[in-house]
């Protein structure tokens, strides 16, 4: 049997294109750009506010001297710039070898990415590893999606750390000077206080969130004594998986934290999406079109 070909960003884009991007021109019919282009880049006037009214777009300089509430209308660019601030901290390690979290990361960041310099626009990147921020400036075309991928599949720091978001929501405000579609893709395990970092995001941007999951983080086969080590420590611990209490507790305290972080998003005004590391990527993407089309009725 021969060596397996090494992975590159030419040929994770070739893939995508075959069986995400294509898949999505039949599902969707191209309808996606407008949905996932946000609701306009540039500034045109006030009104007065409408019942309905983002209340992100309140101008609230306007309405304490008019004594009535007024709203900020925008118009969109024909050409968009959109922003992926990307989550690569020790936890997106987390997965099937095949598919982990981090993969996942990488296959969904190139896919948006592509759906967007094909319409001529612009893509930018903040990638987060727990040591430091690398930022990749916003340009167009296909060599931008390939210096995305071929940065993605770099390694990652070894240094185990707990993830702070903060560290990652906080640089975008000084990288991303004008106002743009921010894409943010993390597992959100970090340490608390991120929430309000990213409810200063969304004052001047329109943010999607996107969520990478994998089930077995919270739901243990039943195999007897096995270690589990911190994704974010490296600390190992080794647990009895076939102690129903102990299954029950585990996945008690998954769904307390996908509630908790759910929540927080929610009081940010943001959308959270879902994507799982067992998911085909073109049905998770048709659902992220398909609510936020509803989002918008």
């Amino acid at each position: 049997m021969g060596a397996t070909a090494p992975l590159t960003a030419d040929r994770v884009l070739r893939r995508l294109d075959w069986q995400v991007i294509r898949r999505l021109d039949g599902r969707l019919q191209g309808n996606y750009r407008t949905v996932l282009r946000g609701q306009g880049t540039d500034f045109r006037d006030v009104r007065e506010y409408e019942t309905g009214d983002d209340v992100r777009h309140i101008d609230w300089n306007v309405t304490a001297r008019m004594d009535e509430m007024f709203v900020r209308e925008y118009t969109e660019d024909r050409e968009l710039t959109s922003w992926l601030l990307l989550d690569r901290s020790p936890s997106m390690g987390f997965g099937p070898v095949s598919r982990t979290k981090e993969r996942v990361l990488c296959e969904v960041a190139a896919t948006i990415a592509q759906l967007f310099v094909r319409g001529g626009n612009r893509v930018g990147a903040i990638l987060y590893d727990n040591d430091t921020t690398r930022t990749i400036p916003p340009r167009q075309g296909r060599n931008q999606v390939l210096a995305l991928i071929d940065e993605l599949l770099r390694p990652v720091s070894a240094h185990r750390t707990v993830t702070d978001l903060r560290k990652l929501l906080d640089v975008a405000p000084r990288m991303i000077r004008r106002r743009s579609l921010v894409v943010l893709v993390s597992d959100f395990i970090s340490q608390p206080g991120w929430e309000r970092s990213l409810l200063r995001l969304t004052e001047r941007h329109e943010l999607v969130a996107v969520r990478l999951v994998d089930r077995r983080e919270f739901e243990l086969p039943d195999a007897g004594l096995i270690v589990v080590q911190d994704a974010e420590t490296g600390e190992q611990l080794t647990v009895d998986s076939s102690d129903p209490e102990f299954r029950r507790r585990l996945k008690a305290a998954g769904d307390a934290q996908e509630a908790a972080v759910r929540d927080a998003v929610r009081r940010s005004g943001v959308d959270l999406h879902v994507i799982t590391t067992d998911d085909d990527l073109v049905s998770a993407f048709v659902r992220i079109v398909e609510s936020r089309k509803r989002r918008r009725r």
